[in-house]
């Protein structure tokens, strides 16, 4: 049996894929509201103007993708019960943090503003809805140097930890058996892209990440499957990082 964590995963996504594909197909026009889009909680106060040019919360939110400019997939934010699981993101090897928290789409480092939403594949009919990619995206922003660190942790973790290691959230855990570059992301001023392996009695589940850094923001994409296999979410990393600039 999975674990209690791979199969709340792959719950979670259905769940998500079933409820936005049906809003979908009830619609013929896309909403033009940023429906998908809900600041999280910034990592850090900020009492005057900051060093560089990073953004608030409510700025960072204007940035994100929305329903219109991605057609093929339907937008909602994300639920405070997701976001309180990702702030739990951990690890049993310190050095693979920053790559757990990417694929949590919890923030690496300390940002000044953070939001997220998330993106669900529109099958072509409901019986390909097993096989959507849901993909969760996340955006923070930082002073002076942070986003270029925040960028160069996730990148020497995902080196680091290229054999495995175990993950947790909220309680539960989840053994990552391995991580592989992914197919190569071109996009703002640098941009990396992992998928993650997971070996759960004799069943594979794979996440695909991609890392996006554009100044003083970093974007994170996070990609899960109900099928197990997710697909790395190129239209929704083209878009989004377009919007950053």
């Amino acid at each position: 049996m999975r674990s209690t964590l791979v199969r709340r995963t792959v719950l979670t996504a259905s769940a998500v894929s079933l409820a936005l594909l049906s809003t979908a197909c009830g619609s013929d026009k896309a909403d033009d509201k940023v429906g998908g889009a809900t600041p999280t909680p910034s990592g850090a106060a900020t009492s005057a103007a900051p060093a560089a040019k990073a953004k608030t919360d409510a700025e960072l939110v204007a940035l994100l993708v929305t329903q219109a400019e991605l057609p093929t997939h339907a937008v909602r934010a994300a639920t405070p019960a997701e976001l309180a699981a990702a702030a739990s993101a951990g690890s049993d090897k310190p050095e693979c943090l920053p790559l757990v928290k990417a694929q949590s789409s919890a923030p690496v480092g300390t940002p000044v503003g953070r939001a997220g939403t998330k993106a669900v594949a529109v099958p072509k009919s409901a019986g390909d809805i097993l096989g959507a990619t849901v993909t969760s995206i996340a955006l923070a922003s930082y002073e002076g140097k942070g986003a270029e660190a925040a960028f160069a942790s996730v990148k020497a973790a995902a080196t680091a930890c290229a054999g495995g290691y175990t993950g947790s959230q909220a309680g539960d855990s989840l053994k990552i058996s391995k991580v592989v570059p992914g197919a190569p992301v071109t996009a703002g001023d640098e941009a990396l892209a992992y998928t993650a392996t997971a070996d759960v009695d004799g069943e594979k589940a794979s996440t695909e990440l991609v890392v996006v850094r554009k100044g003083s923001i970093i974007a994170t994409f996070s990609a899960v499957s109900p099928s197990g296999s997710a697909e790395q979410p190129k239209a929704v990393v083209e878009i989004q990082a377009k919007k950053l600039g």
